[in-house]
């Protein structure tokens, strides 16, 4: 147990990192981390660096294992299963692909002109950019194992719920007729060597690195902000535990904006030290990662307001209840 808290501290959460910061910006520049200048900058530069290193490790190794697993193998494995089971497999899948929801939708597309069911296909869109593995690791690191476990599950559950009420609901007339119209190519997967996988893995490592870096600056710029220069006493009057609309109005905040799930972390971990509830924060970061505006206006590119109107609806509903859920009972997790 004792060697699981220290790896959890050193490799995780970077205890070592968070005290070269701390002589660094005491030190070398000068400041005090109990000032809000000093404590700003410390904030700022131990998360970017943090979530930099954490992430440049764990998408190498996702994408690693992902190599296994290109697109028209996902689809032959995801053609197998029906039912509720090709909809739980959908969600776990989507939490391989470390996506945001934009760059998810080409790929639902792809498994919808196979012929896939919208269900399935749903799910995995639901979850790919709200659960992958790399948050995982990053919750972990900024709050701890049960919250990142609990997070993971409720973002499952939420996908397969919500793509099963999709597929009862018989809504295929609702995608456009082109998405079914696409030809889909049977190519025989040539077998990568290592060198090849390894390759494969830099590359989507720094790719996805170049898509979310300014949303991880913006994202851990806010974070900072709130943490060291808002008083605690109006956050509290806003986004309060206490208040019943907390979660709702974190929500509605939310939908409007573009981030990877990356970039909010910074932002949940500041709220929640400023008093806010968990469950609060976590509806912010999912709405933000599942209902970001952009990429509903991509998916209406794809898909009928019907259907439209329809997954945002169920994912709605179940991010305010996975929320007030979590200021529920967040206290036994924390």
């Amino acid at each position: 147990m004792f060697i699981f808290q220290w790896l959890n501290s050193q490799l995780l959460k970077m205890d070592w990192l968070y005290h070269l910061i701390e002589l660094f910006v005491e030190n070398v520049l000068g400041l005090n981390i109990e000032d809000s200048l000093g404590g700003s900058l410390h904030f700022f530069i131990y998360d970017v660096i943090k979530i930099f290193i954490l992430l440049s490790v764990l998408i190498f190794s996702i994408s690693y294992i992902q190599s296994f697993f290109p697109p028209e193998r996902t689809r032959k494995i995801l053609g197998r299963f029906n039912g509720i089971s090709a909809n739980i497999l959908g969600a776990l899948l989507g939490t391989i692909t470390p996506f945001c929801s934009c760059s998810s939708i080409p790929l639902f597309i792809g498994f919808t002109s196979a012929g896939l069911p919208i269900g399935v296909t749903f799910s995995f869109l639901i979850s790919s950019p709200l659960v992958d593995l790399a948050s995982v690791l990053l919750l972990a690191s900024i709050f701890n194992w049960r919250i990142a476990i609990s997070y993971v599950f409720v973002g499952l559950i939420l996908a397969v719920i919500g793509g099963t009420i999709i597929s009862k609901l018989k809504l295929e007339k609702y995608v456009e007729p082109f998405v079914f119209g696409s030809k889909v190519m049977e190519m025989e997967q040539e077998e990568l060597t290592i060198h090849d996988r390894i390759r494969y893995a830099r590359e989507q490592m720094i790719e996805i690195i170049k898509k979310v870096w300014l949303y991880i600056f913006i994202g851990v710029g806010i974070g900072a902000t709130i943490h060291n220069w808002i008083p605690e006493s109006v956050i509290s009057a806003v986004l309060g535990q206490d208040k019943w609309y907390s979660v709702l109005l974190a929500t509605m905040i939310g939908v409007p904006m573009y981030a990877d799930i990356f970039g909010t972390l910074p932002i949940a971990e500041a709220l929640v030290l400023k008093g806010v509830g968990i469950g609060t924060a976590l509806s912010f970061m999912m709405a933000v990662t599942a209902l970001s505006l952009p990429s509903m206006i991509l998916l209406k590119k794809v898909v009928k307001t019907p259907l439209l109107i329809t997954f945002a609806g169920i994912v709605t509903l179940g991010i305010l209840i996975i929320g007030y859920t979590f200021n529920a009972f967040g206290y036994l997790l924390l």
